[in-house]
């Protein structure tokens, strides 16, 4: 047996030098070769060595100056990874802003295939994990060695706190830690996460005063402003017994929590902003090729050739730079480990919803529990974002990482918010989690159907999903944010589209018939429906119109030719704007047009309420007057199938529409509508759809039928004279000349105005129907219909 030396002296020099030297080998090591092994599994091997129950090597690291330097400029994140002795050994990155080589070898060849990218990248993912592996053997023995453990708990949660500048959505990449740097300490923290019993973790303890995390006041949270959580924490803190000492599994998941929120969310975030600069330059690019006969011979032909020439430099590093993220990002194993431990985090806050019911019940709990209140609103909103990066980019998608038996975590977490929408205060929160149950509907995602099935059959979703829905469309109509006007039909869009897929589930659509006829939504939601179709046709419409005019003139090419250069550009510029208003009008517009369609064959009396019926004929018609004008002849635009402009087809359903509410009751309310409808307007609708085959010939004639008895009912109402000679004097004026159309107009405004005020969800009091006045009631004894 070797004699064991105890002279701490002699220890030290010798194995200072030692790490020393294998922290300048690992950073002169890269992903291109594998020599990057050899420091990592030395410096492993001697965290390893163990004398009596202490581990010595992992004492002396510990004790070396550069183990956690301090601050000492702004840049705190870059720092700590440049200046720590472990620092070196974490930035081993495949990323392309990290290290260049990794790109410049294996994705710089003037013939990359997208099945020589997915070998190298299975390649890298070897390195990584092995890399990987040996990072967690150091770290996790320095965290075994009881008199090191304390020194590696604080490194941790310098890395965590040092680098909170890069969750920010625009931040300074000098000043933070790397990507690669913070998925290599993700990966360590994930396998020291893994075997953790969430009955040991203690929820509080982001409160704790011994919290090693630095989470500010100013980070927003769940349901509390500032001035609550103040209130809170001085209240909590008055009272130390409450809190017991902070045990290793509590701080290590609440770690590798903070940890998610700063390397794969930002991560993820990049990913996208990539694919989409790649998108775009690509489109630039092809722009600019097609245009060339063109431009070839103008005075700009210089600097288009130069602008071809630094797009297609900058599109090509944008390749490279996305195939390293596909090695780095893009790895499924990593990607369930995340979704895994999100599902702990999920099932720690559900508990934290209900604590002395494991199975959380809807609806919750009216009064919100503090502590679930006061939790950083990242800690749901991480969740919601790794779920659409995994889904929704068809790209990236990997539909089969959904399918872990943490999906019903997952499942149930999303139903319980989406259906308790008072615990959380941001309003686009709840439209990150319904966009979830968007983009993993079949209709968008044919691979996600399991999952979508998995939540419409949920038995808290049956009964509470689709009036939560219902409730949602109608709060964001105003959200506080300056976008609230584009970002409310992109919210009801994601809306209608899961509704037309409950619709076809025998148990939610019970649920909605319940709502039609005796919901507290159902009238708010319809008006905006009847709302939202009317705009967004109207502005599709117009946007064509547009589209048409600037397609006319360049189709004149002498006359175009003659108009100055800028005038052609901002003709041009007007049109691609134009063109991307259309499209999303259009496929909004469509949307809102099928869902009534769908909803109206099903069922009708619902629509024929007094509040309803009126407003929804006046739509019809002034959406079918606006098709059927002799400007309609200005909608004709070149490949309407574009921007989604299907006249024909939308023709077909507003017609239907009138067909399915059929009735005396529908055609008084055509008829009331003095504003659209017309005799002539409905004879051309007929002549349209006779000529073009858009309906048969039993439907056309069941349409002039409604539109006989309409005349017949505007007939009625030109000829009768009602005698009010003996109308009481509060239905006169100051000349005792009955005021009933002022009664009638003033209560079908208050009717108007109560439908379209936002219901107080986010920044005013609630509406009821008694704060009506005085003339509605008028109305009624005057024996007119609202």
């Amino acid at each position: 047996q070797a004699p064991v030396h105890t002279n701490i002296l002699f220890f030290f020099q010798i194995f200072v030098p030692i790490l020393q030297g294998l922290t300048l080998a690992v950073k002169e090591c890269s992903f291109d070769s594998d020599n990057f092994k050899f420091p990592l599994m030395a410096l492993a091997e001697l965290c390893e060595i163990k004398f009596g129950k202490t581990h010595p090597v992992c004492n002396l690291i510990t004790s070396l100056p550069l183990w956690c330097p301090d601050p000492l400029s702004p840049g705190t994140g870059r720092e700590i990874q440049s200046l720590s002795f472990l620092g070196a050994f974490f930035s081993l990155s495949v990323f392309a802003e990290d290290d260049t080589k990794v790109g410049d070898k294996f994705f710089s060849g003037p013939a990359i295939t997208m099945e020589n990218t997915r070998v190298v990248s299975q390649s890298l993912q070897h390195y990584l994990e092995s890399a990987r592996g040996d990072l967690f053997k150091i770290l996790h023995n320095i965290l075994l060695n009881g008199e090191t453990r304390e020194a590696a708990l604080s490194y941790m949660a310098a890395l965590v706190n040092r680098n909170v500048k890069k969750a920010q959505m625009q931040t300074d990449d000098k000043l933070v830690s790397t990507d690669g740097f913070m998925m290599n300490f993700l990966w360590v923290l994930q396998q020291l996460s893994m075997k953790i019993k969430l009955e040991t973790v203690d929820a509080l303890y982001i409160f704790h005063p011994k919290c090693r995390l630095n989470v500010s006041t100013e980070e927003t949270r769940l349901n509390a402003t500032m001035e609550d959580l103040k209130s809170w924490l001085t209240e909590l803190h008055e009272d130390p017994s409450k809190f017991s000492e902070p045990k290793f599994p509590t701080e290590c998941f609440f770690l590798t929590l903070h940890a998610h929120h700063l390397s794969i969310l930002p991560c993820c975030r990049r990913y996208i902003r990539r694919l989409r600069a790649i998108r775009d330059l690509n489109r630039t690019v092809e722009e600019l090729k097609n245009s060339e006969n063109q431009w070839k011979d103008s005075p700009l032909a210089s600097r288009h050739r130069e602008m071809l020439k630094r797009c297609k430099t900058k599109l090509k590093k944008l390749v490279r730079s996305k195939a390293c993220a596909d090695a780095g990002l893009l790895d499924e194993n990593l990607l369930r480990r995340c979704l895994q431990f999100f599902s702990m985090v999920i099932q720690l806050i559900l508990r934290m919803v209900e604590p002395a019911n494991p199975g959380v019940t809807l609806p919750l709990n009216p009064e919100i529990p503090k502590s679930f209140a006061a939790l950083p609103e990242f800690y749901i909103e991480d969740v919601a974002e790794f779920l659409l990066f995994i889904v929704f980019e068809q790209n990236i998608c990997f539909p089969q990482v959904l399918y872990e038996p943490c999906t019903e975590d997952i499942v149930n977490f999303l139903v319980v918010f989406i259906c308790s929408q008072n615990y959380i205060k941001n309003p686009y929160l709840i439209a990150k989690l319904v966009e979830v149950l968007f983009v993993t509907n079949p209709a968008v995602q044919p691979r996600t159907q399991r999952f979508f099935e998995m939540m419409e059959n949920h038995p808290l979703s049956i009964n509470q999903l689709v009036p939560a829905l219902m409730k949602f469309y109608t709060d964001v109509e105003h959200t506080g944010a300056t976008s609230e006007f584009y970002d409310k039909f992109t919210i009801r869009y994601h809306i209608s589209t899961i509704f037309k897929s409950l619709w076809q589930n025998i148990n939610h659509q019970g649920t909605f018939l319940e709502e039609f006829n005796s919901g507290k939504q159902f009238v708010r939601y319809i008006n905006m429906l009847i709302n939202d179709t009317t705009f967004l046709l109207d502005e599709s419409l117009e946007s064509l119109k547009r589209i048409h005019e600037i397609q006319e003139e360049m189709k004149n090419k002498e006359q175009w030719d003659q108009l100055p250069r800028e005038q052609q550009q901002s003709r041009q510029s007007q049109l691609t704007q134009d063109e991307r208003v259309s499209r999303s009008y259009l496929a909004l517009a469509t949307e809102t047009v099928d869902m009534f369609h769908i909803l109206t064959k099903q069922v009708q009396k619902p629509f024929l309420r007094p509040e309803l019926g009126p407003r929804l004929a006046a739509m019809l018609n002034y959406n079918l007057q606006h098709l059927q004008q002799p400007k309609c002849r200005d909608l004709k635009v070149e490949n309407p199938e574009k921007y989604g402009f299907e006249p024909k087809k939308l023709l077909d359903q507003l017609t239907d529409i009138y067909l399915q509410l059929d009735c005396a009751r529908f055609a008084k309310a055509i008829a009331d509508d003095q504003r659209s409808y017309s005799r002539e307007l409905f004879e051309e609708v007929i002549s349209k759809m006779r000529k073009a085959g858009i309906k048969s010939t039993i439907a056309i004639e069941k349409f002039k039928l409604l539109l006989e008895k309409v005349e017949e009912i505007v007939a009625r109402n030109s000829q009768s004279e009602m005698d009010y000679s003996d109308a009481p004097d509060e239905f006169k004026d100051i000349n005792r000349t009955v005021r009933l159309i002022e009664i009638v107009i003033k209560s079908r405004f208050e009717h108007a105005q109560f439908l379209n005020r936002f219901t107080a969800r986010f920044s005013a009091p609630p509406t009821s129907r008694s704060m009506l006045s005085q003339p509605i009631r008028m109305q009624h004894r005057a024996g007119i219909q609202p």
